[in-house]
C-alpha cells in the first residue's frame, strides 16, 4: 500500500519485467509450508512487491512477517461463534452488494461500536477481511470500504492502541486490497480524530479515500460512479431497501466458514444454507 518512486532500471509496464521480479521474489522466499504455498500465489507476489515499489528485498521482508504473523494468528482459522457478538449491531459486515467491478464492500459503522475488546474488535476485523477476499470474483483482488459515520459523536472514536493495531494489520497484511473508500456523513467533530488516524495511513492510501455526503448531490455522484445507487441502500443515499439483519447474517458467515475451510483444508460441521443476506423494510 505505500507507494515509492520506481528507480529507471525498471519499467512497471513490461510484463516480463514485473514477471522476473515475481519469480526473483519466489526464489528468496525459499521453501514454504503447504499453507505458506497456498497463500503465496502469483498476485499475492505482486502485491506484496506493488506495496514495496517492486523491490525484491523490502517485498520478501515483507512478507515473510505476514507469513510469520498469520502462523501465529492462524487467520484463516477464526469461525463465526468466535466473533458473532462482536457482530450484532452490525458495526462490520460484508455487504449484500458488489461495486460495479464485482468487487466486494465492506461496510463499517463506528456509531454501532458495541464492545470495548481491543483483541475481540481486532479479531472481527480480520474476520471480516479473510471473508471479503475469499468472496472476491475471479479476475479482483481488492474491496470497496463505505464507512458510515451517521450518528458518530467523539465518545465513538477508536481507542488509539486498537486503530494503530487495526491500521498496521490492513498495511501490512493485506497489501494493495483497498480499491477506493467512501467516508459516507463524517461529522465536522471527526476531523480532529482524522487528523490523527491519517498519520497511521500510508500516503498511497489516503489518496484512495473520499468523503461523501448524503445531502451533497456532487459527492455522491463520486459513490455513484462505483458503486450503483439501484444496489446501494436507502441509508446511504440509494435505492435499495435492504437492512443488516444479523440473524441472516450469521447463517451466511456460518456457511461461508465452510467455504474457508474447504479453501485451507480444514473441516467444519455441515450447516443449514441460509435464506438470505438482507431483509427488506417494510413499506
Amino acid at each position: 500500500m505505500f507507494q515509492r518512486k520506481h528507480t529507471s532500471h525498471f519499467n512497471l509496464d513490461d510484463a516480463e519485467q514485473r514477471q522476473a521480479k515475481i519469480n526473483e521474489l519466489r526464489a528468496a522466499l525459499g521453501p514454504l509450508s503447504a499453507h505458506g504455498e497456498k497463500y503465496c500465489n502469483e498476485a499475492c507476489l505482486e502485491r506484496y512487491l506493488e506495496a514495496r515499489n517492486w523491490n525484491v528485498v523490502r517485498s520478501t521482508k515483507m512478507l515473510e512477517q505476514s507469513l510469520k504473523w498469520r502462523a501465529h494468528n492462524r487467520p484463516e482459522t477464526i469461525r463465526w461463534p468466535d466473533v458473532s457478538a462482536e457482530a450484532e449491531t452490525g458495526k462490520l459486515y460484508r455487504a449484500s452488494f458488489p461495486d460495479r467491478d464485482g468487487k466486494t464492500v465492506v461496510v463499517m459503522r463506528p456509531a454501532k461500536q458495541n464492545t470495548s475488546s481491543h483483541e475481540g474488535q481486532v479479531q472481527y476485523l480480520v474476520y471480516t477481511l479473510e471473508n471479503a477476499i475469499l468472496s472476491l470474483p475471479e479476475g479482483q483482488d481488492k474491496m470497496v470500504w463505505l464507512i458510515d459515520f451517521t450518528g458518530w459523536t467523539l465518545a465513538h472514536a477508536t481507542p488509539i492502541k486498537t486503530a494503530r493495531e487495526s491500521m498496521s494489520i490492513l498495511q501490512n497484511h493485506y497489501p494493495e486490497r483497498l480499491g477506493i473508500a467512501f467516508l459516507f456523513n463524517a461529522p465536522k467533530v471527526f476531523e480532529a480524530s482524522f487528523k490523527v488516524l491519517k498519520r497511521l495511513v500510508d500516503p498511497k492510501s489516503l489518496k484512495k479515500l473520499n468523503f461523501v455526503y448524503k445531502e451533497n448531490e456532487e459527492s455522491m455522484k463520486i459513490m455513484y460512479r462505483h458503486i450503483d445507487p439501484e444496489v446501494l441502500p436507502v441509508e446511504f443515499g440509494g435505492q435499495n431497501n435492504v437492512v443488516y439483519n444479523h440473524e441472516e447474517y450469521s447463517k451466511l458467515m456460518t456457511k461461508d466458514d465452510i467455504k474457508t475451510a474447504s479453501f485451507w483444508g480444514h473441516s467444519v460441521p455441515e450447516v443449514t444454507p441460509p435464506s438470505s443476506l438482507v431483509v427488506a423494510k417494510e413499506s
